[in-house]
């Protein structure tokens, strides 16, 4: 068969189908405007989209932006087409623009559209942290970036997203098409390590044996917690003199506003406790690669995570899947998967308090704990794991799918009138 993938990252959430496809045999094609990353057996198509100086409204920059993706997109699309390529199926990320125009190119062909975030004016993100309220204007900016969403519904012919909390962040009358099917955690490499141990520059190397506390984010910014987790260091330090703090995460702002007083939030914070932190037992290791990273979460005595309610995080399920012992917050997102006392330590996320007396009781007392970090690893195994859970319920759904759109597909390019889906 022959399959088309689109995102601007590279392999992001179908680096496990398109490797299961390519190693089937199957032709796979991804569209992307990553260049460095590769995958065996995939041609990988980069492209780049025009950006023009904007005059527009600053609501509709994003809805600009996304559509100079969506142009470029069918650009490549219109070349496959010249060559002679027709996928049996488009799969491919809406939230950038980049599916909008697919049908266009291929109109009789299915796409599956992966929807990740319905932005909501109230009771999610947008109004969740006091410390940082919304403008005046912020309704309404978040109710137009919603346009590429709600364009991107209509053109796919199905969506999935990764958990049911994000499905329920969708209009009702969308959400029946909309498949809940995470990506899925590779169980068989997360996991834990007792002979794990990760070496610090310039300093020692850590192990099981050693108090680590550790705080993973892409970036290292308040819609992952950071300023709260950060507040709560000095307190925690002091309570256990042993302990170290690893934090991996880059400086740039993957969501939300950026700092004000500082150029990174990792600034803003260590102005703010200037003289309150023992900085020789906080390392801050930035972004690294992905063995080094399995290795924080294996040596992990406590792993803290927080979020806003939003997307739910990669890192939380993989912490868990290695068997830390996870203090996280009470938000829903992590309440979809984490249960307080059963599978992990739940928190109000603004609790500083109860974070620093929850980590450091886990630290004095790690024996307390065995039962919640073997009860975190099987729930990711039971509910996320990729082999046995979501790379079956994702071949189905797209087995079902071809099942149902293919028939209509060849008929409506062969000319014979067809029922709407």
């Amino acid at each position: 068969m022959n399959w088309l993938f689109i995102h601007q990252n590279f392999p992001a959430q179908y680096v496990h189908v398109a490797r299961h496809f390519a190693d089937a045999g199957d032709n796979v094609v991804f569209i992307t405007q990553q260049a460095q990353r590769r995958l065996d057996r995939v041609r990988k198509i980069v492209y780049r989209p025009a950006r023009r100086a904007s005059h527009a409204h600053p609501f509709v920059r994003d809805f600009e932006a996304a559509i100079d993706n969506a142009l470029a997109v069918a650009q490549v699309c219109d070349g496959l087409k010249r060559e002679g390529f027709r996928p049996d199926m488009v799969i491919g990320h809406n939230g950038w623009g980049e599916t909008l125009y697919v049908k266009d190119c291929w109109p009789n062909v299915p796409l599956l559209g992966y929807f990740e975030f319905f932005y909501r004016t109230s009771g999610v993100d947008l109004d969740f942290d006091p410390e940082f309220p919304p403008a005046p204007a912020d309704a309404m900016r978040v109710r137009t970036r919603n346009a590429v969403n709600l364009l991107g519904l209509e053109a796919a012919d199905w969506g999935q997203t990764p958990t049911e909390w994000q499905r329920r962040q969708y209009p009702r009358r969308y959400r029946r098409q909309l498949s809940v099917i995470h990506e899925g955690i590779d169980t068989v490499a997360v996991r834990p390590d007792p002979h794990a141990r990760v070496w610090l520059r310039g300093g020692p190397s850590l192990s099981c044996r050693d108090q680590v506390v550790t705080y993973c984010a892409r970036n290292l910014e308040p819609y992952r917690g950071f300023h709260v987790f950060t507040r709560a260091l000095p307190g925690l330090l002091r309570r256990c003199p042993q302990a170290r703090v690893l934090i991996v995460g880059g400086d740039d702002v993957s969501y939300g506003r950026r700092p004000t007083l500082a150029p990174t939030w990792r600034e803003q914070l260590l102005a703010e406790l200037d003289g309150r932190l023992d900085l020789g037992r906080i390392h801050f290791l930035g972004t690294i690669p992905y063995a080094q990273y399995l290795a924080v979460l294996q040596i992990s005595s406590v792993h803290v995570y927080l979020t806003y309610p939003f997307v739910l995080s990669w890192s939380f399920l993989e912490a868990m899947a290695t068997g830390s012992l996870i203090v996280a917050s009470r938000t829903p997102p992590v309440e979809e998967v984490a249960t307080d006392g059963e599978n992990a330590c739940l928190i109000d996320f603004f609790d500083t308090e109860a974070l620093v007396e929850r980590v450091a009781e886990a630290l004095s007392h790690p024996e307390r704990h065995a039962t919640m970090r073997s009860a975190a690893r099987q729930t990711v195994i039971d509910r996320y794991d990729l082999e046995t859970v979501c790379l079956p319920a994702y071949l189905g759904l797209l087995k079902r799918l071809t099942r149902r759109l293919a028939p209509a597909a060849d008929k409506a390019a062969a000319g014979v009138p067809t029922a709407a889906h």
